[in-house]
């Protein structure tokens, strides 16, 4: 799991910077986030959430709306690359464990490692790029939910020095739990039903509490 917890945070941040490059703020590069370094993107308490729950957060990057041209788009088109970043990786990650059960040997213990790390992959990308669209600081989807609703605002900065006690009380107790494990399974169904489509086999996925099985 280690492997693809670090790349799966560095490219969910890694694509946040460049979004934000490409609108025109260095503020990104300037404070070294533009890094495939995982060390300058890992929170300490997200991180050992999404190890333990395939749910977490990454240390926001920091970004000056400024520089924009239009600041609403702006920030949402930042807040959401980091979740698509996820689910491209989560897709390319079903779709490299298709290639391996329709053309691997079973028997190879190197197709089984490559097939876990693959399967990891999967669930912990969709797992983190749900997460983060859920519309509470600093998640992702608070900063898009309050561009689309300003109000929201006067909440998130009243909860600001407890939001991440928040969060971790709602992961532990489990409140989170089925709710994102749907909106995950169905995620994953849904890529894997593409990838047999376009390899011409059928493999079920089935749900077992916790996770997804290909």
């Amino acid at each position: 799991m280690a492997p693809v917890l670090l790349i799966a945070i560095t490219a969910h941040e890694y694509a946040h910077g460049w979004m934000s490059e490409r609108l025109g703020d260095p503020t990104p590069r300037a404070d070294g986030r533009m890094s495939l370094n995982p060390l300058k993107h890992l929170d300490l308490v997200g991180t050992l959430c999404l190890l333990f729950f395939h749910m977490g957060w990454a240390k926001p990057v920091r970004i000056n709306t400024r520089y924009y041209r239009d600041r609403r788009k702006g920030i949402i088109l930042v807040s959401l690359a980091g979740p698509v970043m996820n689910f491209i990786l989560a897709f390319i990650s079903v779709l490299l464990s298709g290639l391996l059960l329709r053309f691997g040997n079973a028997n190879s213990e190197l197709i089984q490692v490559l097939y876990l790390l693959c399967y990891y992959s999967a669930v912990m990308n969709t797992g983190l790029g749900v997460f983060n669209l859920i519309p509470f600081p600093p998640l992702d989807g608070s900063n898009v939910l309050e561009q689309l609703i300003p109000r929201v605002g006067y909440f998130y900065e009243r909860i600001r020095p407890y939001r991440s006690m928040i969060l971790l009380i709602l992961l532990v107790s489990g409140a989170l739990s089925r709710p994102l494990t749907i909106a995950n399974n169905t995620i994953l169904g849904g890529m894997w039903e593409t990838v047999q489509r376009i390899l011409g086999f059928g493999v079920q996925i089935q749900s077992s509490g916790g996770g997804t099985i290909l």
